[in-house]
Formats: C-alpha cells, sequence, structure tokens
C-alpha cells in the first residue's frame, strides 16, 4: 500500500510543478520558406506546427505551451548558420528543427556548438559526421544503400551497376563508400 501512496504522491507532485509552468517551450523551425529549397522544405515547416499544435492540444509538453519560432534561411546555405545563430540568441530557442540539406546542415553545426544548441536533423544524411548537438534521424549510407547493394549483389546476382546522382554531398560520399 506505501508504493502505492508514494506514486500517487509522487504524480500529484508533479502535476502541481508541471501546471507552475511559466514560459512556453520555444521549438525553432529552420527551413526554407523561399529558394530552390521552398518546394521540399515548406511542407516540413506545415508539419511542424501541425505537430506543435497537436501537441498544444493534448496539454503542451510537460505541462507547458510549445511555441514554434519560425524563420526563412531562404535557400541561402550561409544564410542557414545566421538564421540558427539568430533562433538560439535573439529567440532564446530550447531546439531547432530543421535543414534538408548537408550543406545548410554543415552550414549551422559550428554555430550549434558554439552556443550549444541542439537540432534535429529529418533527412537522411552521409553518415561520416557526428556531433552532440544534433540528433540525426535518417538513414545513413550504412542503413540504407550498402544493404541495398548487398543485396542486389548476393541475392538477386547483379553484377554490374551504376550510381547515379547529383554532383553534391550525400551522392558523392554515399558512391564513394559503396565504391570501397
Amino acid at each position: 500500500m506505501l508504493p502505492a501512496l508514494s506514486s500517487a504522491a509522487l504524480i500529484a507532485g508533479a502535476g502541481a510543478a508541471l501546471a507552475e509552468c511559466a514560459d512556453p517551450i520555444k521549438v525553432g523551425v529552420l527551413h526554407s520558406l523561399s529558394g530552390t529549397m521552398a518546394i521540399s522544405e515548406t511542407t516540413l515547416k506545415d508539419t511542424m506546427l501541425m505537430l506543435i499544435a497537436e501537441q498544444n492540444a493534448k496539454g503542451g509538453l510537460l505541462g507547458c505551451e510549445i511555441e514554434a519560432v519560425v524563420v526563412d534561411p531562404a535557400s541561402d546555405w550561409p544564410l542557414f548558420a545566421e538564421k540558427a545563430r539568430e533562433l538560439l540568441t535573439v529567440h532564446d530557442v530550447d531546439v531547432i528543427f530543421g535543414n534538408w540539406t548537408s550543406v545548410s546542415r554543415k552550414s549551422v553545426l559550428p554555430v550549434l556548438e558554439e552556443l550549444n544548441g541542439l537540432l534535429f536533423y529529418p533527412v537522411q544524411y552521409e553518415g561520416e559526421e557526428s556531433s552532440r548537438n544534433v540528433f540525426y534521424t535518417g538513414a545513413a549510407p550504412n542503413q540504407q544503400a550498402i544493404p541495398a547493394v548487398d543485396y542486389f549483389l548476393e541475392e538477386l546476382g547483379v553484377e554490374k551497376f551504376a550510381l547515379l546522382g547529383t554532383d553534391y554531398v550525400y551522392p558523392r560520399t554515399t558512391n564513394n563508400i559503396l565504391e570501397s
């Protein structure tokens, strides 16, 4: 009986503490809303806003409302770094969700590490980078491309194939990894 009372007291105490949340949890949304990448990234911004609204309708996070702070790096890779700095220093966000390209992530990384910011990066990446300031949520070549090539070679008996891609960080790196 005592453990049940202790659990009830902890839950009641936690509920009281959560109800006293004075400030919202600020989430930076760092996706291009203009420029060449807007076609891909605008829907990611919309998805983040939808998810934040849904979570707030359920009581927020830890009893606090979540507030989105949206900026537009305009598909300009150096501007991603400036906007990340703005989110962390001017808007005082707790976390950033964003970037769609390896180049934009690489632009933001030094700012995150300098200011100890936290980024959730939503897409596949080349896997040759690791930072305690980034949650890499997409697959790396060892999770996606290597198993696919192994399947072609071992299961399907494919002996010859070509790897095609744009002249960009992810395809170049993946091709180098697969070639070796």
